[in-house]
């Protein structure tokens, strides 16, 4: 039986070995990728820029963003009475 395990051994080490280093090649491109593919988002946008977020700011008129606090249709999700509720048990 100890015959069988050190035949086998350096096969499997270097079995395991094979299997990491492919598997850290793939991690490697797809972090490269990942990366590299979401550098363009971070550039500055304007009108002079090649990263267009929106036609209106492809125009030329400046985009404003509603503040978080605004309500967005008919339902306010921030304050359904189910978390208001929430809130008010957590502050008595």
């Amino acid at each position: 039986m100890s015959d069988f395990l050190t035949a086998i051994g350096p096969g499997a080490l270097v079995t395991l070995a094979a299997i990491a280093a492919s598997v850290a090649a793939v991690l490697i491109l797809f972090v490269g990728f990942c990366v590299v593919f979401n550098l363009p988002k971070l550039r500055s946008s304007g009108r002079d820029s090649m990263v267009v977020r929106s036609l209106d700011e492809m125009s030329g008129t400046r985009q404003d963003y509603l503040p978080a606090t605004t309500p967005r249709g008919p339902i306010d999700q921030l304050r359904t009475p189910e978390l208001l509720e929430i809130l008010a048990r957590k502050s008595a």
